[in-house]
């Protein structure tokens, strides 16, 4: 079963063409790493899967997907474990995203205070929390350390084992899938 199907999908940004023609799908436990220089429609590409851009031509049928970029989409002045829970399903489910994202210690700290690599993985359990079978992630490496890029991989595969799949814009590699790759020129 297909969590992600784009058929010739085309997309037009900023007064240019920024791909067209593409096609992708992907199914239970598969993982595609979207690479290519600045610019060439990485972060767009994702904003098209999850229905925030409209594509110019083609069609995109997608699971209910959760999206993490630069903008955490956590109350700032909320503590930490206050503000997922606003994304959480299930109450209980807050710790365990804590624990797995390697922000237990945090739960109080109001999110306005976190740096950026904190900020970060504070959207990782925000996309762990919500239950989506599809994520979405623009550039999760960025910010953290080597810990962190640890538990984001972690993460990826326990979101792959349990049946979900993963769209990924990166400049970095990433660990934790069997990465199909996708590059987007100019």
């Amino acid at each position: 079963m297909s969590l992600l199907a784009l058929r010739d999908v085309a997309c037009w940004r900023g007064g240019r063409l920024l791909f067209e023609s593409l096609n992708l799908t992907l199914a239970a436990g598969e993982a595609m790493l979207v690479t290519g220089p600045n610019g060439t429609g990485k972060s767009s590409l994702l904003r098209v899967a999850a229905g925030l851009l409209r594509p110019l031509a083609g069609t995109v049928e997608a699971a209910p997907c959760a999206l993490a970029d630069e903008r955490p989409a956590l109350d700032p002045e909320l503590g930490l474990a206050k503000a997922l829970a606003f994304w959480a399903p299930r109450s209980g489910d807050v710790p365990a995203a804590l624990e797995a994202t390697g922000l237990a210690a945090l739960a109080d700290v109001p999110v306005r205070l976190f740096s950026t690599g904190q900020l970060r993985r504070a959207s990782l359990a925000r996309v762990a929390l919500s239950g989506a079978p599809l994520w979405l992630l623009d550039e999760p490496a960025n910010g953290l350390d080597t810990g962190s890029l640890d538990l984001l991989a972690e993460l990826i595969v326990r979101h792959l084992d349990n049946g979900g799949a993963l769209l990924a814009a990166s400049h970095q590699p990433l660990s934790g899938a069997a990465w199909r790759t996708l590059e987007l020129a100019q």
